[in-house]
């Protein structure tokens, strides 16, 4: 498998904002534009940002080189951790093939991360099918790999509730040949949650649920599903499993390229999402304010800095940055 080394960039501006509706010009500064921070990754996802003193940094899945990488403020990038999707001794016939725009790469490693309320990081593993969590002492403890005695399929996003329980998205991209593959145990591909060491089905009826977010009081639960490029609205119930969904937001009709994938809500409730071309801004009310366009296609984001009005984006190869005027929900 061919990789080109990472790169360390001084901010450099990349992309463009396409503004859709008067209010976008609430969410983002007058002056707001499209940096990249550093590239030559095999395909980027899942960011999330880490406290650390007044500061903190960024951490990121490169899913084929299979390690979460760490971005410093001062721009240096480092491997944080490695094998962080698959363990195994032979990845000959493990994950997604396809061209990040340089090379064929393989999609074996980690996805989404995030952090628990006692700081340690819990993330997506394609190659394994699996939730981990880091521990404190290096240590790595499996929270989900089976439903129902099956294996999961590769588990994709994730995001945590305040009560503890953790809720994640098992798409089948962690296979290579995808839904179809004889690896594939499961005959759906679910929505979870995670609470008291139980595993709960809460939804199988998307064919490749993807991004996941709660609404800022977390009445509801916003999920993406990419086959069918539409973000749903599901009610949480006070068990914390899900009510019927709504249909939040259709982009089939964009003829850009891409499909939905991760997304982060601003604490007015603002959703950021991937979709076709960017990433598309919607309001609570489900208008669609703009989108931010990147060179490249992105994957995920993430609120970072000590404020919280920085958005870090994944997008294939390089990793990108936007400033913001509303502060966003974080782990």
């Amino acid at each position: 498998m061919a990789l080109i080394s990472c790169v360390n960039l001084a901010a450099q501006s990349a992309g463009e904002i396409v503004k859709v509706d008067p209010g976008l010009s609430a969410l983002l500064p007058a002056d707001a534009r499209v940096e990249k921070v550093a590239d030559g990754f095999g395909f980027v996802e899942g960011p999330v940002w880490v406290h650390s003193g007044n500061s903190g940094y960024l951490l990121f899945s490169d899913i084929p080189a299979n390690v979460i990488r760490k971005w410093s403020p001062d721009g240096k990038v480092s491997v944080f951790l490695e094998k962080s999707g698959f363990t195994g001794a032979d990845a000959s016939d493990v994950g997604y093939k396809l061209n990040n725009g340089h090379a064929e790469v393989t999609l074996i490693g980690s996805n989404g991360i995030t952090v628990d309320k006692q700081g340690r990081i819990v993330y997506c593993q394609h190659g394994n099918g699996a939730v981990e969590r880091l521990e404190k002492d290096g240590k790595r403890t499996v929270l989900a790999a089976k439903y129902d005695g099956k294996r999961l399929n590769s588990p994709n996003d994730l995001v945590y509730k305040s009560d503890g329980a953790l809720y994640f998205t098992d798409p089948p991209f962690g296979f290579r040949k995808v839904g179809e593959d004889p690896k594939k145990e499961l005959p759906y591909e679910g929505v979870y949650r995670l609470a008291d060491g139980k595993l709960q089905l809460v939804y199988k009826d998307f064919k490749a649920p993807n991004g996941i977010a709660f609404t800022p009081d977390e009445k509801y639960l916003y999920i993406n599903d990419s086959a069918s490029k539409t973000y749903w609205k599901f009610p949480v119930k006070s068990d914390g499993t899900l009510g019927d969904g709504k249909l939040f937001f259709d982009m089939s009709s964009s003829k850009d390229a891409g499909v939905p994938d991760g997304m982060k809500i601003d604490q007015q409730g603002n959703i950021y999402g991937v979709g076709p071309g960017g990433i598309w801004i919607l309001s609570p009310e489900g208008k669609h304010l703009g989108t931010i366009k990147f060179p490249e296609q992105p994957a995920n984001l993430a609120w970072g800095d000590a404020d919280g009005k920085t958005l870090y984006v994944t997008a294939t190869t390089g990793l990108y940055r936007i400033h913001v005027n509303i502060p966003g929900i974080r782990p």
